[in-house]
Protein backbone atom coordinates (compact mmCIF):
# COMPACT_ATOMS: atom_id res chain seq x y z
CA UNK A 1 0.00 0.00 0.00
CA UNK A 2 1.22 3.57 -0.89
CA UNK A 3 2.48 6.20 1.88
CA UNK A 4 0.15 8.75 2.45
CA UNK A 5 2.10 11.85 1.41
CA UNK A 6 -0.47 14.29 2.86
CA UNK A 7 -2.32 14.79 5.76
CA UNK A 8 -6.37 14.74 5.54
CA UNK A 9 -7.93 17.75 6.78
CA UNK A 10 -9.22 16.89 10.34
CA UNK A 11 -12.89 17.43 9.14
CA UNK A 12 -12.28 15.76 6.11
CA UNK A 13 -11.24 12.44 8.38
CA UNK A 14 -14.42 12.93 10.42
CA UNK A 15 -16.54 12.24 7.95
CA UNK A 16 -14.31 8.93 6.90
CA UNK A 17 -15.12 7.84 9.86
CA UNK A 18 -11.50 8.41 11.63
CA UNK A 19 -11.41 8.08 15.49
CA UNK A 20 -14.93 6.48 15.35
CA UNK A 21 -16.36 3.38 16.07
CA UNK A 22 -15.82 0.43 18.93
CA UNK A 23 -14.17 -2.94 18.34
CA UNK A 24 -13.09 -3.80 15.46
CA UNK A 25 -14.59 -1.08 13.72
CA UNK A 26 -12.86 1.45 15.51
CA UNK A 27 -10.40 3.77 12.77
CA UNK A 28 -7.41 4.84 14.53
CA UNK A 29 -7.23 8.76 13.89
CA UNK A 30 -3.31 8.74 13.42
CA UNK A 31 -1.72 5.56 11.35
CA UNK A 32 2.18 4.32 11.04
CA UNK A 33 1.16 5.75 7.64
CA UNK A 34 0.72 9.20 8.59
CA UNK A 35 4.56 8.92 9.68
CA UNK A 36 5.97 6.56 7.21
CA UNK A 37 10.10 8.24 8.68
CA UNK A 38 9.34 6.92 12.14
CA UNK A 39 11.68 3.77 12.95
CA UNK A 40 9.56 2.48 16.46
CA UNK A 41 6.21 2.33 14.58
CA UNK A 42 4.40 -0.99 14.45
CA UNK A 43 1.21 -2.69 13.83
CA UNK A 44 -0.13 -5.12 15.96
CA UNK A 45 -3.19 -7.56 15.68
CA UNK A 46 -4.57 -7.72 18.39
CA UNK A 47 -6.64 -10.46 20.32
CA UNK A 48 -9.81 -9.17 21.73
CA UNK A 49 -10.93 -7.51 17.91
CA UNK A 50 -8.56 -8.66 15.31
CA UNK A 51 -7.92 -5.68 13.87
CA UNK A 52 -4.87 -4.25 13.51
CA UNK A 53 -3.59 -1.42 15.84
CA UNK A 54 -1.31 1.50 15.29
CA UNK A 55 1.60 2.00 17.99
CA UNK A 56 4.10 4.42 17.94
CA UNK A 57 6.63 3.53 20.11
CA UNK A 58 7.97 0.23 21.98
CA UNK A 59 6.47 1.51 25.44
CA UNK A 60 3.15 1.90 23.43
CA UNK A 61 3.08 -1.67 22.09
CA UNK A 62 4.34 -3.40 25.21
CA UNK A 63 1.49 -1.59 27.28
CA UNK A 64 -0.75 -2.86 24.73
CA UNK A 65 0.07 -6.15 24.84
CA UNK A 66 -0.93 -5.76 28.68
CA UNK A 67 -4.51 -4.48 27.83
CA UNK A 68 -4.91 -6.81 25.14
CA UNK A 69 -4.19 -9.51 27.43
CA UNK A 70 -6.16 -8.31 30.78
CA UNK A 71 -9.66 -9.86 31.52
CA UNK A 72 -10.88 -6.65 32.07
CA UNK A 73 -10.56 -5.03 29.22
CA UNK A 74 -13.50 -4.85 26.55
CA UNK A 75 -11.97 -2.51 24.14
CA UNK A 76 -8.80 -0.72 23.31
CA UNK A 77 -9.04 2.63 20.76
CA UNK A 78 -5.18 4.00 20.09
CA UNK A 79 -4.73 7.57 19.01
CA UNK A 80 -8.34 8.08 19.90
CA UNK A 81 -9.10 12.10 19.17
CA UNK A 82 -9.65 14.55 21.76
CA UNK A 83 -12.34 16.23 19.63
CA UNK A 84 -14.53 18.44 18.82
CA UNK A 85 -11.27 20.51 18.57
CA UNK A 86 -13.07 23.74 19.80
CA UNK A 87 -12.86 22.17 23.63
CA UNK A 88 -8.93 21.76 23.53
CA UNK A 89 -8.76 25.02 21.98
CA UNK A 90 -10.77 27.05 24.93
CA UNK A 91 -8.95 24.99 27.63
CA UNK A 92 -5.21 25.67 25.90
CA UNK A 93 -6.67 29.11 26.18
CA UNK A 94 -7.87 29.37 29.74
CA UNK A 95 -4.10 28.05 30.59
CA UNK A 96 -2.46 30.09 28.84
CA UNK A 97 -0.94 27.38 26.69
CA UNK A 98 -0.57 27.18 23.18
CA UNK A 99 -2.86 24.59 21.58
CA UNK A 100 -0.90 21.89 19.17
CA UNK A 101 -0.56 22.50 15.21
CA UNK A 102 1.03 21.64 12.29
CA UNK A 103 4.67 22.00 12.80
CA UNK A 104 4.98 23.09 8.83
CA UNK A 105 1.73 24.57 8.22
CA UNK A 106 1.23 26.20 11.42
CA UNK A 107 -3.17 25.07 11.43
CA UNK A 108 -4.02 23.71 14.71
CA UNK A 109 -4.20 19.94 14.84
CA UNK A 110 -6.73 17.64 16.58
CA UNK A 111 -5.00 16.20 19.97
CA UNK A 112 -5.25 12.63 20.49
CA UNK A 113 -4.93 10.01 23.66
CA UNK A 114 -2.75 6.80 23.26
CA UNK A 115 -5.05 4.50 24.80
CA UNK A 116 -8.67 5.03 25.16
CA UNK A 117 -9.63 1.79 27.41
CA UNK A 118 -13.19 0.23 27.96
CA UNK A 119 -13.04 -1.67 31.18
CA UNK A 120 -15.36 -3.60 33.05
CA UNK A 121 -14.97 -2.72 36.79
CA UNK A 122 -15.53 -5.67 39.70
CA UNK A 123 -19.02 -4.63 40.23
CA UNK A 124 -19.95 -5.45 36.84
CA UNK A 125 -20.04 -1.39 35.84
CA UNK A 126 -18.29 -0.68 32.03
CA UNK A 127 -16.04 2.71 32.55
CA UNK A 128 -13.42 4.48 30.10
CA UNK A 129 -10.02 5.34 31.22
CA UNK A 130 -7.76 7.04 29.41
CA UNK A 131 -4.03 6.53 29.31
CA UNK A 132 -1.50 8.44 27.81
CA UNK A 133 1.76 6.63 27.24
CA UNK A 134 4.98 8.19 27.52
CA UNK A 135 9.05 7.57 28.69
CA UNK A 136 9.63 9.14 32.29
CA UNK A 137 12.68 11.29 30.40
CA UNK A 138 10.08 12.47 28.28
CA UNK A 139 8.06 14.32 31.24
CA UNK A 140 10.84 17.04 31.75
CA UNK A 141 9.91 18.37 28.40
CA UNK A 142 7.93 21.65 29.63
CA UNK A 143 5.54 21.22 26.50
CA UNK A 144 5.06 18.03 27.10
CA UNK A 145 3.89 18.60 30.17
CA UNK A 146 1.52 21.60 29.08
CA UNK A 147 0.15 19.65 26.31
CA UNK A 148 -1.06 16.88 28.85
CA UNK A 149 -2.31 19.17 30.83
CA UNK A 150 -5.01 20.04 28.54
CA UNK A 151 -5.64 16.37 27.42
CA UNK A 152 -6.18 16.17 31.70
CA UNK A 153 -9.04 18.68 31.67
CA UNK A 154 -10.19 17.60 28.76
CA UNK A 155 -11.05 14.25 29.53
CA UNK A 156 -11.95 15.47 33.58
CA UNK A 157 -14.81 17.54 31.90
CA UNK A 158 -15.84 14.88 30.44
CA UNK A 159 -16.04 12.62 33.50
CA UNK A 160 -13.14 9.82 32.38
CA UNK A 161 -10.36 8.96 34.52
CA UNK A 162 -7.12 9.85 32.78
CA UNK A 163 -3.52 8.99 33.32
CA UNK A 164 0.11 8.39 32.41
CA UNK A 165 1.71 5.40 31.97
CA UNK A 166 5.44 5.12 31.96
CA UNK A 167 7.89 2.50 31.61
CA UNK A 168 8.00 1.95 35.23
CA UNK A 169 4.14 0.42 34.76
CA UNK A 170 5.18 -1.81 31.84
CA UNK A 171 7.38 -4.75 32.80
CA UNK A 172 9.35 -5.61 29.31
CA UNK A 173 9.48 -9.19 30.02
CA UNK A 174 5.90 -9.34 30.42
CA UNK A 175 5.06 -7.71 27.49
CA UNK A 176 7.57 -9.78 25.77
CA UNK A 177 5.65 -13.03 27.17
CA UNK A 178 2.78 -11.76 26.09
CA UNK A 179 3.85 -10.82 22.41
CA UNK A 180 5.16 -15.18 22.65
CA UNK A 181 2.01 -16.63 23.22
CA UNK A 182 -0.23 -14.80 20.44
CA UNK A 183 2.17 -17.12 17.88
CA UNK A 184 -0.01 -19.72 19.56
CA UNK A 185 -3.33 -18.05 19.38
CA UNK A 186 -3.84 -20.45 16.48
CA UNK A 187 -2.78 -23.92 17.48
CA UNK A 188 -3.67 -25.92 14.32
CA UNK A 189 -1.27 -23.45 12.47
CA UNK A 190 1.64 -24.50 14.43
CA UNK A 191 3.85 -27.30 13.27
CA UNK A 192 3.28 -29.81 15.39
CA UNK A 193 -0.19 -29.91 15.22
CA UNK A 194 -1.08 -28.78 11.53
CA UNK A 195 -2.00 -32.47 10.55
CA UNK A 196 -4.16 -33.11 13.37
CA UNK A 197 -7.97 -32.79 13.36
CA UNK A 198 -10.45 -30.62 15.21
CA UNK A 199 -11.95 -33.14 17.33
CA UNK A 200 -8.25 -34.88 18.08
CA UNK A 201 -7.06 -31.63 18.75
CA UNK A 202 -9.49 -30.56 21.45
CA UNK A 203 -9.20 -33.85 23.27
CA UNK A 204 -4.99 -33.34 23.04
CA UNK A 205 -6.32 -30.05 24.91
CA UNK A 206 -9.11 -31.65 27.17
CA UNK A 207 -5.74 -34.15 28.16
CA UNK A 208 -3.51 -31.46 29.01
CA UNK A 209 -5.56 -29.41 30.99
CA UNK A 210 -6.92 -32.24 33.01
CA UNK A 211 -2.98 -32.58 33.68
CA UNK A 212 -2.59 -29.56 35.38
CA UNK A 213 -4.96 -30.15 37.43
CA UNK A 214 -2.83 -32.44 39.46
CA UNK A 215 0.55 -32.18 38.19
CA UNK A 216 3.81 -32.57 40.02
CA UNK A 217 6.91 -31.34 39.02
CA UNK A 218 8.79 -29.21 36.86
CA UNK A 219 6.84 -27.39 33.62
CA UNK A 220 9.19 -28.67 31.27
CA UNK A 221 7.91 -32.93 32.66
CA UNK A 222 4.32 -31.90 32.32
CA UNK A 223 4.97 -30.54 28.52
CA UNK A 224 7.21 -33.89 27.56
CA UNK A 225 4.70 -36.46 29.37
CA UNK A 226 2.52 -34.65 26.86
CA UNK A 227 4.31 -35.39 24.13
CA UNK A 228 5.53 -38.71 25.23
CA UNK A 229 1.53 -39.87 25.73
CA UNK A 230 0.12 -37.94 22.90
CA UNK A 231 3.31 -39.59 20.57
CA UNK A 232 4.28 -35.79 19.44
CA UNK A 233 7.61 -34.19 18.66
CA UNK A 234 9.39 -32.39 21.37
CA UNK A 235 8.25 -28.99 22.07
CA UNK A 236 4.76 -30.15 21.61
CA UNK A 237 3.33 -29.94 25.21
CA UNK A 238 5.24 -26.92 25.20
CA UNK A 239 3.22 -24.95 22.33
CA UNK A 240 0.07 -26.46 24.09
CA UNK A 241 0.76 -25.11 27.30
CA UNK A 242 1.18 -21.42 25.58
CA UNK A 243 -2.22 -21.80 23.53
CA UNK A 244 -4.18 -22.84 26.69
CA UNK A 245 -2.97 -19.82 28.03
CA UNK A 246 -3.36 -17.38 25.14
CA UNK A 247 -6.46 -18.55 25.34
CA UNK A 248 -7.40 -17.98 28.48
CA UNK A 249 -8.45 -21.84 29.37
CA UNK A 250 -5.81 -21.94 31.92
CA UNK A 251 -4.10 -19.26 34.12
CA UNK A 252 -0.85 -18.86 35.62
CA UNK A 253 0.82 -15.80 37.11
CA UNK A 254 2.09 -13.74 33.88
CA UNK A 255 4.09 -12.00 36.52
CA UNK A 256 6.60 -14.82 37.77
CA UNK A 257 9.53 -16.01 35.60
CA UNK A 258 8.52 -18.39 33.03
CA UNK A 259 10.97 -21.01 33.90
CA UNK A 260 10.68 -24.60 32.55
CA UNK A 261 12.53 -26.52 34.71
CA UNK A 262 10.88 -25.43 38.00
CA UNK A 263 7.20 -25.95 39.27
CA UNK A 264 4.33 -23.51 37.88
CA UNK A 265 1.30 -23.12 39.66
CA UNK A 266 -1.44 -23.45 36.97
CA UNK A 267 -5.37 -23.20 37.29
CA UNK A 268 -7.86 -24.22 34.87
CA UNK A 269 -10.18 -21.39 33.73
CA UNK A 270 -13.74 -22.36 33.29
CA UNK A 271 -15.29 -19.08 33.13
CA UNK A 272 -12.01 -16.96 31.66
CA UNK A 273 -12.74 -14.43 34.43
CA UNK A 274 -9.37 -14.42 35.99
CA UNK A 275 -7.43 -11.16 37.27
CA UNK A 276 -3.74 -12.44 37.11
CA UNK A 277 -2.89 -9.14 34.71
CA UNK A 278 -5.16 -6.39 34.67
CA UNK A 279 -4.12 -3.51 32.14
CA UNK A 280 -5.57 0.01 33.53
Amino acid sequence: MAKRNKKLDYKQKIKEGYGSGSGKDYKSWLTTQDFPSRGRDSRVKGIKTQRQYELFSDLERNYFYYLDFADNVIDIREQFPLLPIEETIIIAKELGIEHPKNPITKELIVMTTDFLITCKEQNGDTVEKARTVKYKKDLLDKRVLERFEIERIYYENQNIDWGIVTEDEVDKKVSNFIADLYTYQYLSQTESFNEIDAESLEDMKLYFISQCASYEGSLNSLCRNFDKNMNMSIGSGIAMFKHLIISKMININIFEDFVLNKHIKISINDSCDNDNIRGA
